[in-house]
């Protein structure tokens, strides 16, 4: 990986030039340091100090590379959106990600004693999710303006619900 001298000074090898630098070259105390470790970088080091009129020194370190693992994740939420009104709403949910896609769509209707309706549809909302996911629900009633909320999705909940 890297030698030095006291004549010649430091040399690294070229494979390893912009990840070695000597931190210490005396004697009594020589280190390098080695940046930006991966796991290909793994292995047992040998350190050899070679003096006169002693001989040479042999010593060994070994490096193990510890680390995050990092993994992308997939998260399918259920989002459900209700309305009430008469006659009947339509509702319908819509997500401002492109990389997100609802599948599994339900739509229910049920009649009140009031002679209205709550319609409800849910949704299961696939793919990666950002921290800022917003999803929409509409509701549509022939009698009055179309009605839209958009909700940001928490990024992690206690009990995984979100109301709206």
């Amino acid at each position: 990986v890297a030698t030095y001298n006291k004549y010649f000074g430091q040399k690294v090898n070229t494979d390893f030039t912009d990840k070695v630098e000597f931190k210490y070259t005396g004697l009594q105390n020589c280190s390098i340091v080695i940046r930006n470790v991966t796991e290909q970088d793994e292995g047992c080091y040998r350190c050899l100090f070679n003096t006169y009129p002693e001989g040479s020194f042999i010593g060994r370190t070994c490096l193990e590379v510890y680390g995050k693992n990092f993994y992308h994740l997939d998260i399918n939420w259920v989002v459900s959106c209700s309305a009430t009104g008469r006659p009947a709403p339509t509702v319908t949910l819509s997500v401002s990600q492109q990389d997100l896609s609802f599948s599994q769509y339900n739509t229910v209707s049920v009649s009140n004693t009031n002679a209205t309706f709550t319609v409800t549809t849910t949704a299961v909302l696939s793919g990666s999710r950002s921290n800022s996911t917003q999803v929409g629900c509409a509701a549509r009633v022939l009698s009055a303006p179309h009605r839209e909320v958009m909700v940001t999705i928490p990024d992690d909940d206690d009990d995984g619900e979100k109301l709206f």
